[in-house]
């Protein structure tokens, strides 16, 4: 699998991003040179590897639930750019 321009254009489009000449060049190469790397490492042989979710031996490490004091309400919705009856103001999204 390669990338072409055409593909370095439409994800721009996707990404809302424009791009010159020169950068969708140089995308185009540095997208196929990681598909090539990624190509080679399915060369590999995988047979005699057991399948992991991490090379290392780690634990989630999460602190103590506890109870502790909150931010001031007035403090929170000091830089708020809108506001009402003590509570955050947004947008209606649901019509």
């Amino acid at each position: 699998m390669s990338i072409n321009i055409k593909d370095v254009e439409h994800v721009a489009k996707l990404a809302r991003l424009e791009l010159s000449d020169q950068e969708k060049v140089k995308f185009t190469d540095q997208l196929n040179a990681i598909l090539n790397y990624a190509g080679k490492l399915n060369e590999l042989s995988t047979n005699d590897v057991e399948p992991t979710s991490h090379i290392l031996d780690i634990k989630n490490v999460t602190r103590k639930d506890e109870v502790r004091a909150s931010l001031p309400r007035e403090e929170a919705l000091r830089s708020a750019p809108s506001k009402q009856d003590g509570y955050f103001k947004v947008p209606t999204i649901i019509e």
